[in-house]
């Protein structure tokens, strides 16, 4: 399955871009365990900020982020098969999980609720 790993980015970190660092990190920590289950994961974050910076942004919150960051998480939900969530609030993973169950997608919350690929 593609998973679009979900969680929060921005939130809760003021705009200070080392908690988003972390934030990312987090985001990051289980693409590894879902890649050995054999998914495929994804994180709208590793999309989004290449596009950020050819985009020209020069600050959370502009214009050119605004146009791209969220967007490209709706897109790739239109791709995924399952939404992985991770702890911690944020309004952007809420939706991309209110999206995702509209679109049928599974939703998981635990690693060990995520099947083995066959």
């Amino acid at each position: 399955m593609l998973i679009l790993i979900a969680g929060p980015y921005r939130s809760g970190t003021n705009d200070d871009p080392e908690l988003m660092r972390q934030n990312l990190a987090n985001l990051e920590a289980v693409s590894l365990p879902l890649f050995r289950l054999g998914h495929t994961p994804m994180i709208g974050e590793w999309v989004a900020l290449p596009l950020l910076n050819l985009a020209g942004s020069a600050k959370v919150g502009d214009a050119a982020y605004e146009e791209i960051l969220y967007p490209v998480a709706h897109r790739l939900l239109l791709k995924c098969d399952a939404v992985f969530r991770i702890e911690g609030a944020s309004k952007g993973a809420d939706e991309d999980v209110r999206i995702a169950k509209e679109s049928g997608l599974k939703i998981y919350y635990r690693l060990e609720d995520v099947p083995h690929a066959e």
